[in-house]
């Protein structure tokens, strides 16, 4: 049974009607198909498809984001990869099933593969936590990102969470630390790292894992620093103020490549991504092979600059810095003190000695 959001009736409507036309045997004595009609049908489907996914608004788009009927991470893991071995635990506390992660072959080449998972029922959403990572997952996928590290293999992450889990275990085992050593982890990784946001990308529990060479968007997925409604929540006391809160939060995929806070987006099948699964797997393999490809003439320390110059440069484009593109990675650049310091810094030698003769005289002589 097809799930449908509150915006998609009229697709709703036209999908039943072409489903009545192509089985006309359960319609009231009908037996043949009307093809003509059913062009028609599928036709005036497409158009209200393009018409309404043309112009969704900011929380219409986290709307599809969190379609029930989108693919999840395990969808990609089992279809893009080959060989696939699953790792788990953390070494301190235990499993977080929440996120998956192993190693696997991509086009023959060996890629460690981490993808937070959601679950496609409610059985499976209550053992994956919905997604929602603890201490031991990030603790989990760090260990797994430095052994990626040591044998020079590139890192694919799947990013589909509300967030990190909010739980009062999940605090006292650490939760914030484990969040900020995965990000450090990932800023100072000299392989080449890929984060695909496909669904909902959010908070801390996103940005642990997508501080990464390249940051990629499914066309309808968000990524933000809270929900929607969260935001409402804090702003204005009101939760159902989401879509203003949307809007000013510029988390769809079209606001964040214009703002330079990610490098691509993955176009979807006209509907969204679960519309069509052949589609966006061929979509999202393609933009996998063409970023790996790139990194393969980089050295470890071109692969760690340019990661570090990709997250200095975010929001400076229209800031107080004229070419962000000047950017350094490692080295601060010296204030005007400094300068002045460093030129004049024989005078100032010569000044401090010749002071201190002065007082050395003055006290022998008085």
């Amino acid at each position: 049974m097809k799930n449908y959001l509150n915006f998609e009736s009229d697709i709703k409507n036209l999908e039943s009607e072409l489903e009545k036309l192509k089985d006309p045997y359960n319609q009231g004595g009908l037996s043949e198909v009307d093809t003509n009609k059913i062009s028609k049908t599928q036709d005036e489907l497409d158009k209200k498809l393009k018409e309404i996914y043309s112009s969704l608004d900011p929380w219409q788009t986290t709307m599809v984001a969190r379609h029930e009927d989108r693919p999840k991470s395990k969808f990609f893991i089992d279809n893009l990869f080959e060989d696939f071995i699953s790792l788990a635990g953390d070494r301190y506390y235990g499993e977080d099933k929440s996120v998956l992660t192993g190693f696997a072959k991509f086009n023959g080449q060996s890629v460690l593969v981490i993808g937070q998972e959601k679950g496609e029922n409610l059985e499976t959403r209550i053992e994956r936590n919905f997604g929602m990572m603890r201490p031991e997952g990030y603790r989990k996928t760090i260990r797994l990102m430095e052994l990626a590290d040591k044998f020079n293999i590139p890192i694919i992450s799947f990013i589909d969470t509300p967030g990190a889990y909010p739980g009062v275990g999940a605090e006292e085992r650490g939760q914030a630390e484990a969040i900020a050593k995965s990000i450090e982890c990932c800023m100072k990784l000299k392989v080449p790292t890929l984060a695909i946001v496909i669904g909902e990308g959010g908070s801390g529990g996103a940005i642990a894992l997508a501080s990464s060479s390249k940051v990629i968007m499914l066309e309808n997925a968000i990524y933000s620093v809270i929900s929607p409604e969260g935001c409402a929540t804090i702003l204005w006391r009101d939760p159902k103020k989401m879509l203003d809160a949307a809007k000013a939060m510029k988390l769809s995929a079209r606001d964040l490549l214009e703002l330079k806070v990610i490098d691509e987006i993955i176009p979807e099948p006209l509907g969204g991504a679960h519309r069509d699964r052949n589609l966006i797997l061929s979509n999202v393999r393609e933009s996998i092979s063409k970023n790996l490809n790139a990194y393969k003439e980089m050295s470890a320390e071109e692969i760690l600059d340019q990661r570090k110059n990709k997250f200095l440069k975010i929001g400076r484009n229209k800031g107080f810095i004229s070419n962000p593109e000047s950017l350094s990675t490692l080295e601060t650049k010296k204030n005007n003190l400094e300068q002045f310091y460093s030129k004049n810094k024989k005078i100032f030698f010569l000044t401090a000695a010749f002071l201190l003769l002065i007082a050395f005289l003055v006290t022998i002589f008085l």
